[in-house]
């Protein structure tokens, strides 16, 4: 289990990698369970304690920067990866989720609503099984 204070971290902002580079989905557009498009993976936030992704970065909407939306999406949520991320839920679902500032440092309980959201217990609570997607 994780420790309490445990902190996530872009993966770009440390000297990690996944083990397996072809798992790498930055820059690959995301869409849903329909496969209408929801945006690109921006990022990845990992748990550098278990060396687990966790979260999904989607940039979302806009035009040229303008109104463009972030948004994290539980790993759980990915159903498959292809050329793209297929997300296990439809685009207003994802599009109303918690907003996400890479900017700012956020809480555990964020990261909680975020997980509930999408139906997913926190990977810090006992019996919460992580995906199969990927490892560092």
């Amino acid at each position: 289990m994780a420790d309490e204070t445990a902190t996530l971290v872009r993966l770009g902002e440390t000297d990690l990698t996944l083990a397996n580079a072809a798992e790498d989905v930055r820059g690959l557009t995301v869409v849903d369970r329909n496969g209408d498009e929801l945006g690109k993976v921006e990022g990845l936030l990992i748990d550098p304690d278990e060396r687990r992704v966790r979260f999904l970065e989607l940039g979302a909407g806009g035009f040229l920067g303008i109104g463009k939306k972030t948004l994290l999406v539980p790993v759980d949520a990915v159903a498959a990866v292809d050329d793209q991320v297929h997300i296990d839920k439809d685009r207003e679902h994802v599009a109303a989720g918690p907003g996400y500032d890479p900017e700012l440092k956020v809480q555990r309980d964020y990261f909680e609503d975020v997980y509930g959201y999408y139906g997913f217990s926190p990977y810090w609570l006992p019996g919460s099984i992580p995906p199969r997607y990927p490892f560092l």
